[in-house]
Formats: C-alpha cells, sequence, structure tokens
C-alpha cells in the first residue's frame, strides 16, 4: 500500500518558500499513569501533527490501551498533560471533553455493535456524539440528513446493500466495516484505533487495514492505532512509538525501522 495524503501548499514569503507548519492535534508531555500500587508507564512525551499516523506497539500489559484512554479523557492521568485539538484534556470541563471527543472516531477490535439493530440505525448512531438524544439511537427516528450520511458511509465501506440487515448476522469482517462507517459519519478530525484486526482472520483484517487506511487518508484525519502485528505498524504507521519497561522506548518514523527492531520491544 502506497500511502499518500493531500499536503499543504508551501508558504512563500518574499523570494523564501518556507515548508508549512502543521498544526499539532495530539500533544502529551510528560505523562504518568498507575493503578493502585502498579505503575504503567511514565514520562510519555510525543506530539502528532494533522494527518500523520502513528502506530503503539509493545507487549501486553505496556498500557497501551491504557495511553489511548487517557487521551480521550476517559480515566485520569496522575501527571503530565495531554492536549487535544486543542483542548486540555486533564483539566478539561466534561462538557469540553465532550465537544473534544464528538470530533473523534473510534474503532476498537470488539466492534461494539448493538446486535438486534439494523446495520444502518449502528451507524447513524455514530452521530450520538455530536447530537445526543434518542433520533440517533435508531434510524427509525433519525433525521432524512443523517440517515443519508449512514447509507453514504456503508457506501464507502462496500455496505450499503446491507443496511436493513441486523447486525448480529454480520461476519466479523463486514461487523468491523460497519464499526468503520459509524466512526467516520461524523467526519472526525482524530480517529483512534484499538486493535482494529485483532478478531479478524487474516485475510479479513489485511482487507479491513487497507479499507480502514484508505478511508483515513482520503478525509485527511490524524491516525493513531495499535498493533500486535509488526508489518501493520511498519505498513501503516508514518511514525511508531513502542512502549516498554515503563516508558516510551522508541518512537521513529517508520520508514526508518525493521521488524527486528520492533521485535525487540517484545523481549
Amino acid at each position: 500500500m502506497i500511502k499518500t495524503r493531500a499536503t499543504p501548499s508551501p508558504v512563500k514569503t518574499g523570494a523564501v518558500i518556507s515548508a508549512p507548519v502543521l498544526p499539532v492535534d495530539i500533544r502529551v508531555a510528560g505523562l504518568c499513569k498507575s493503578f493502585a500500587d502498579t505503575p504503567i508507564f511514565q514520562d510519555v512525551s510525543f506530539g502528532l501533527p494533522r494527518g500523520e499516523a502513528v502506530a503503539i506497539v509493545g507487549a501486553n500489559g505496556t498500557g497501551k490501551s491504557t495511553l489511548l484512554r487517557c487521551l480521550m479523557g476517559l480515566i485520569p492521568a496522575d501527571s503530565g498533560s495531554v492536549d487535544v485539538l486543542e483542548t486540555d484534556i486533564v483539566n478539561a470541563r466534561p462538557a469540553a471533553l465532550r465537544a473534544t471527543r464528538s470530533q473523534m472516531g473510534l474503532v476498537s477490535q470488539k466492534h461494539n455493535l448493538v446486535p438486534r439493530l439494523s446495520v444502518l440505525s449502528n451507524v447513524v448512531q455514530g452521530l450520538l456524539g455530536q447530537r445526543p438524544g434518542l433520533r440517533h439511537w435508531s434510524q427509525t427516528f433519525a433525521p432524512a440528513a443523517s440517515r443519508d450520511a449512514a447509507m453514504a458511509a456503508l457506501d464507502k465501506v462496500g455496505l450499503a446493500h446491507l443496511a436493513s440487515r441486523r447486525a448480529d448476522r454480520l461476519s466479523g469482517g463486514q461487523s468491523q466495516r460497519v464499526a468503520i462507517a459509524r466512526a467516520l459519519i461524523g467526519h472526525p478530525k482524530i480517529l483512534i484505533a484499538d486493535e482494529p484486526t485483532a478478531s479478524l482472520d487474516p485475510a479479513a483484517g489485511e482487507d479491513v487495514m487497507e479499507l480502514f487506511f484508505s478511508l483515513a487518508r482520503r478525509e485527511g484525519v490524524t491516525v493513531i492505532f495499535i498493533s500486535h502485528n509488526i508489518d501493520h505498524a511498519l505498513q501503516y504507521g508514518d511514525r511508531v512509538l513502542g512502549l516498554a519497561g515503563g516508558k516510551l522506548g522508541l518512537d521513529a518514523r517508520a520508514d526508518s525501522l525493521n521488524a527486528k527492531q520492533l521485535r525487540g520491544l517484545y523481549d
């Protein structure tokens, strides 16, 4: 897969042409987290410019999912700072947190679809963060514009023809495609994926990763994803962050790394 994204035009100042400065969508500084007396990680710092994709890798128990939950403000950090889309996540009020989360899409390994509802209703629910209320719980009550947006999202993932099917009648790969459509319906600025292919067979997992990243690049969003698949981290990430030994042990461009170097994080 060739990784491409739209690049802003250079800024010309007099006779000098300078490279554009992209805004930083996620900035983490000195982040520390522990549960009870067990430290998870400490002094984690990184910045994620708009439109970049970062893969987070590391052995089980190193805090990858915990880091994502801290970024979204779902759990409090012990210390340090997290700024997402210019919002101070650590100190933000609930309303500000909700507003920031509404600009983020989440795809996880468990899909989290409502089994008894239709595919279309599950995708419409992706708008609940922006438009809370019963009208976006089911496509039956949703405004026509929301149903149209859900159908457009399903078309992007190739499942428009299954809009009326119950979610519990889908295959694993189809369920994950629906989850991607749900994450993209609100046109998020940031996409977070927590091991999006962990519950899929290798062929379906590869299809989902190709689809996920082709859509992410097309939409021009910032992506941060967790993967135990080293090849996926190198292929789909612009950068790779590696957690090991309670700290950030690696922060490098993906094209400067190889599989052997990443395997060292799991020793």
